[in-house]
């Protein structure tokens, strides 16, 4: 399956629906054309010995499950960390549901709420210090 190259193909389809798996998000929007895939890890997710190691097994499953993409849409694999640790043939098998499922809108993809008001994560005010000094100490 071709590959993604540029930084703008990424955000465009970005901007489309995902699918948190355990090992990867898959990212997909709809793209005239033959299906196109781009591989993505974070360096938070560890050195470059563990993010290439993340990239190839992602690739290998590709690979394996290309038939099942779909045409005229593409795809970017943002890896994670559980890729090292999760059976292949259960990293085959989450990918092979996502190629077949994957949201290609934002509206339908289970993309949490960040931030708005009324969640759960809503911000609390820090609590007052004092300008007493401290008993302790």
């Amino acid at each position: 399956m071709p590959t993604l190259k540029k930084r703008a193909e990424f955000l465009a389809i970005a901007k489309g629906g995902r699918l948190p798996r355990r090992a990867f998000v898959l990212q997909a929007a709809p793209v005239p054309g033959p299906p196109r895939i781009g591989y993505t890890v974070t360096k938070k997710t560890g050195n470059a010995v563990e993010r290439n190691r993340i990239r190839r097994r992602l690739r290998a499953a590709v690979r394996e499950v290309a038939a099942e993409a779909r045409h005229d849409v593409s795809y970017v694999l943002v890896g994670r960390r559980g890729a090292l640790s999760q059976d292949f043939q259960d990293l085959l098998r989450d990918l092979s549901r996502g190629l077949a499922r994957a949201p290609l809108s934002a509206e339908t993809s289970p993309r949490p709420a960040r931030g708005k008001k009324g969640s759960r994560t809503q911000s609390r005010p820090a609590p007052a210090r004092s300008n007493r000094p401290n008993p302790q100490g």
